[in-house]
């Protein structure tokens, strides 16, 4: 089965493969924990990545045309029913009245026969209407008329012998055998087109048998035609009759004295006229009617423009006009142009007729798709609560017969959820989330015991159901929901929703190392994760909820594990795994969860140290050294497990390498500060990059010198003084420099700053430790200020340099010492306390 396509575009899911190779919806290589992140950057951002902001310009709704189109014919028919009326007062009042028995005989029949024809025409009009307005619903692809399924010419022949002499009760026979599902879908949808969705308490209008024994003879289609053609007919009879009067004006003698047939010739006249007049203005309206839809193809046209499809939308548009057209005559001319095609689609949604809500399902999905109609018809559909609960309900409908509706359902919601404010309203209706779990089809078989767990089970596809349309739909509409901090706390509480998520975020080694994997099998996994990607980066105390309940799913590591261990070909799958791991390790407990998985931590330093990669790898490998430092931060166990690796002496070399040293100086101060005394001996080997790091101090900014200045406070502490003197003079770096560089530092940030909070704190901890290794260092540090310096400091502390890392603008693991206690300790030094 073909998958390939565009997931919103046309047809029914289609997969960008463009979207597979770019790391899109992650976050950007300048953000990381350890910085505070404001809500208004990333309101902004998300706009950006939206779509939203670009205004689009306005666009002619094409069924403005249609619209137009049925007032000017609305127009011409009342006219001509006006002048018909008139003729047939005037013949009945008139002619009939005053002149009966003085009237020819010729002109009496043509008058009765006139008044008969146009009588019938003018009374049986909105007849006529209502039967073509049925048989807008004839068309195959409306799924209603008897004739909708028209098979080859010998069997429906059969077929339709063998209905002539079975009585009517033999319909529910054939609908029984229908029903019987084929071993493939191309049976299935040859032995069930005449299988459609009916209501089972009510007749439907093409099936209502008007003569038991011919009823497919008497379908509203050629109702409609035959009605409409006697219509012309008769019209057309009229003008002929009316015409020969008009032209030959024998209407007998009248003699002279004879008062009362004086004006009997003045009144057949105008009689005669008004018939004429009446009937060519029915016949120029029919003309027209015929000009612009047979031969201008005003319908194609405007089906065209709206981009509906084929054939089987032009029941659609049909429908559309045959509404407009009946308002315009049956009331105002003008009530037909207030209609348009989202809100006729709106209200044949609210419809109870199956196949009406598919009709509209169907416009509402098609122009939400559109870009040229998406933001008029989502604002309308938003607006309406009543449409968006409908929406909702839908996506229960698991019939097979209901499949087209329920995916049209969800693409439209899908879109939906695209603006906030909507989704707010979508994830607002009782039993939404509930709703938008059911799309999800996975589950577990349950386990014989209480000790074991059952077997995963994804139902991917269906000989007679696309299951996959729905795992990708349901969990794109989870995405943009979980856009919003509310909602994912929605979600968070779902009843089994987090742990059908998680399940589809395993990915087998066979199709993680395939070239040619199926693309929709590989958005399926980048859906999930995306998905769990913001659930587990979620603020507050709704985010540690989450983080915990994600962290405590039993999948949710090893999960991610395999995607690092085979995902090499699938970098944006590893990003979006590493991330969830960095967001998770917010948590203390999710943290040594991940440490204790095992092959996790290889499987990132495998990433973070691997070279030889194509570019859009780099992200990965940077997101990979967030994540590490984010284990390594105030986790003894962590920090023991990765010097188990033997990895320091790689991480050294990584300070050398312009991609990875941010991380690996964060890594390694991490590793110094929180494995305890009893890993000196471990540690000790990072001597060897105090050169590096010391020059980085000298020469590197803003968020490398942060860093770096934050190493450098640990190096040095392996040292002692005379080992501290060769590092700097190996590096070509007085110590006098550096206490310059500090003080500097120092005088450049007289205030916190949001991109490197712990610069400060940083500085004054390598100060501390050069004045406690040397007494010459604390009169080097007096001459160049530092003591006012460090009064500054004081007066503008912060919480935000408080903190090792952040949760959107919320302090994580807040720091042991203070900084006030650290700038009190320098001063002390100073002063040679």
């Amino acid at each position: 089965m073909d998958h390939s396509g565009s997931e919103e575009g046309g047809g029914s899911i289609h997969l960008q493969i463009s979207d597979l190779n770019r790391l899109s919806e992650t976050i950007s290589p300048a953000t990381t924990m350890f910085e505070p992140q404001s809500s208004i950057e990333k309101r902004d951002s998300s706009n950006a990545n939206s779509g939203g902001s670009q205004a689009l310009p306005t666009v002619r709704a094409p069924e403005k045309k249609l619209t137009l189109f049925a007032l000017r014919l609305a127009v011409l028919e009342k006219a001509a029913t006006g002048l018909g009326t008139l003729g047939f007062i005037w013949a009945t009042v008139v002619l009939l009245g005053g002149f009966a028995i003085t009237l020819d005989k010729t002109d009496f029949w043509f008058i009765t026969i006139i008044l008969l024809i146009e009588g019938t025409r003018i009374f049986s009009r909105s007849h006529e209407l209502e039967w073509q307005h049925q048989a807008t619903w004839s068309i195959t692809d409306a799924g209603i008329n008897s004739f909708r399924a028209i098979r080859s010419s010998s069997s429906y022949l059969i077929d339709n012998i063998k209905a002539v002499f079975r009585p009517v009760f033999a319909a529910g026979k054939r609908s029984q055998r229908c029903r019987e599902i084929a071993a493939t879908r191309d049976e299935v949808i040859a032995q069930n087109w005449d299988c459609q969705r009916k209501p089972t308490r009510r007749w439907t209008s093409s099936d209502v048998p008007l003569l038991s024994y011919a009823r497919w003879v008497f379908v509203t289609r050629h109702i409609g035609k035959l009605l409409y053609w006697l219509q012309v007919l008769s019209a057309t009879a009229c003008v002929v009759l009316s015409a020969m009067k008009l032209i030959k004006h024998n209407y007998g003698e009248v003699a002279k004295g004879d008062t009362d047939k004086r004006n009997r010739k003045s009144a057949l006249t105008i009689f005669y006229a008004l018939a004429l007049a009446e009937a060519l203005l029915f016949l120029i309206e029919k003309a027209y009617w015929e000009w612009k839809v047979t031969y201008c193809k005003l319908l194609d046209e405007v089906n065209k423009e709206c981009e509906l499809g084929g054939a089987s939308d032009m029941v659609s548009i049909r429908r559309f006009f045959y509404d407009a057209y009946s308002r315009c005559i049956s009331g105002s001319i003008f009530d037909g142009l207030k209609m348009d095609m989202v809100t006729f689609a709106m209200d044949l949604l609210a419809s109870s007729s199956p196949d009406e809500q598919l009709i509209g399902a169907r416009i509402l999905r098609q122009f939400s798709l559109n870009p040229r109609y998406s933001d008029d018809t989502l604002q309308k559909i938003g607006l309406n609560f009543q449409v968006i609960e409908k929406l909702v309900e839908m996506l229960n409908w698991t019939d097979q017969q209901e499949e087209e509706t329920r995916k049209y359902a969800a693409e439209i919601l899908s879109k939906l959820a695209g603006k906030r404010q909507n989704s707010l309203r979508v994830a607002g209706i009782p039993g939404a989330m509930e709703s938008i779990s059911s799309l999800l089809q996975t589950n577990r078989s349950l386990g014989g015991a209480a000790d074991e767990i059952g077997e995963r089970n994804i139902v991917c596809d269906h000989p007679n159901y696309e299951f996959w349309k729905f795992n990708h739909l349901g969990l794109l509409i989870l995405k943009k929901l979980a856009r919003d901090h509310d909602i994912c706390g929605k979600i968070g509480n779902t009843r089994g929703l987090l742990p059908k998520i998680i399940d589809f975020t395993h990915a087998e080694e066979c199709l993680l190392k395939n070239d040619n994997a199926a693309a929709s099998q590989i958005l399926t996994v980048k859906r999930s994760l995306q998905v769990v990607k913001r659930l587990a980066s979620t603020t507050g105390p709704t985010g540690k909820q989450l983080r915990r309940e994600i962290s405590e799913i039993i999948f949710t590591f090893s999960n991610i594990r395999d995607i690092l261990r085979y995902g090499e070909k699938q970098p944006m799958l590893q990003q979006l795994g590493i991330e969830i791991l960095t967001s998770l390790a917010l948590e203390e407990d999710a943290t040594e969860r991940i440490g204790g998985t095992g092959g996790l931590l290889k499987g990132l330093f495998n990433i973070f140290f691997k070279e030889g990669l194509p570019k859009n790898y780099d992200q990965v490998r940077t997101a990979a050294g967030e994540a590490l430092a984010m284990l390594a931060l105030e986790s003894k166990n962590n920090c023991h497990r990765m010097l188990r690796l033997e990895v320091l002496e790689r991480l050294v070399g990584a300070l050398e390498v312009p991609l990875l040293r941010v991380n690996t100086a964060r890594i390694l101060r991490n590793l110094c500060t929180y494995s305890g005394a009893n890993s000196f001996k471990e540690l000790k080997g990072i001597t060897v990059a105090a050169p590096t790091v010391l020059q980085a101090v000298m020469s590197g900014e803003n968020k490398l010198q942060e860093v770096m200045v934050g190493l450098a406070a640990h190096v040095f502490r392996f040292m002692d003084s005379q080992e501290s003197s060769l590092v700097f003079e190996r590096a070509g770096i007085t110590e006098a420099e550096v206490a310059y560089a500090l003080v500097q530092i120092l005088r450049k940030y007289r205030k916190p700053h949001i991109k490197i909070p712990r610069i400060r704190r940083f500085a004054i901890e390598l100060a501390i430790w050069m004045m406690t290794d040397k007494a010459s260092n604390v009169v080097i540090f007096k001459d160049l200020g530092m003591e006012k310096e460090l009064e500054g400091v004081l007066e503008t502390t912060a919480e935000l340099e408080s903190f090792n890392m952040f949760s959107g603008t919320v302090g994580m693991s807040r720091h042991n010492t203070t900084i006030h206690s650290l700038v009190e300790t320098a001063l002390s030094l100073l002063m040679g306390d």
